[in-house]
């Protein structure tokens, strides 16, 4: 697995010598060495290198990465450029032209909003391909509620949107009365006209951070080609 670093590495340093972390990294380890495994083995921490946590600003909360050749690459509900964009993303896309004007993009890579300070976490960071769900329950939603419950711990203004079920059973453990939490169902083509779909969760993440202090996220994807 590729190292984590900087401010999470001070904040996640206990769970490495947990014995569930050491089960975790030997399971982690054996698929990747037997199997095909999505996110690339470097690419699984990606989350945390490309968001520091204390520049973190909003938290996206997806639940396992995209299964097929091409997609994950460490980020929740973002796939790689050049690779077709998947129906929940093209929603969040839809939500987002309605909510805030933005226009779509023609890629699903959600990189910028990662460098912009949102970070886009899987509860499990690693499946087998083609089998959804495939390393759930071996470790990584313990390690990854302790990511959570870092960012718990940083009194600023912070935003968590949490799309569907799965997601919003996190909320328990978000209690710092200087963050704002938001639930909506999940945007996902079964579920996303039950209420994701009208939501206004970005441009109320923006009203929230600029209304105590903080520079908005500017949520546009721009196009890879003209």
């Amino acid at each position: 697995m590729a190292a984590i670093a900087g401010d999470w590495l001070t904040a996640l340093k206990p769970e490495f010598s947990k014995p569930y972390y050491r089960e975790l990294y030997k399971f982690v380890g054996e698929e990747y060495r037997t199997h095909t495994v999505y996110p690339p083995a470097q690419d699984i921490f990606n989350a945390l290198h490309l968001t520091p946590l204390h520049k973190v600003r909003a938290v996206i909360l997806g639940q396992d990465p995209y299964h097929g050749d091409h997609q994950a690459h460490g980020l929740c509900f973002s796939v790689q450029p050049g690779t077709r964009i998947p129906p929940s993303l093209e929603n969040i896309y839809k939500e987002l032209h309605d909510d805030l004007g933005c226009y779509i993009p023609d890629n699903g890579c959600l990189t910028k909003w990662a460098e912009e300070g949102v970070l886009l976490l899987n509860t499990v960071l690693t499946v087998r391909a083609h089998q959804a769900n495939s390393h759930r329950m071996r470790g990584w939603e313990q390690f990854t509620d302790a990511i959570l419950e870092a960012v718990n711990q940083e009194n600023r203004p912070i935003v968590y949107m949490l799309w569907g079920s799965p997601a919003q059973s996190k909320a328990p453990m978000l209690d710092n009365p200087a963050h704002l939490v938001l639930r909506a169902p999940h945007p996902s083509p079964l579920s996303a006209y039950r209420g994701f779909f009208g939501c206004r969760h970005f441009s109320r993440c923006n009203e929230f951070l600029t209304a105590n202090g903080e520079a908005p996220i500017d949520w546009q994807i721009e196009n890879l080609h003209t």
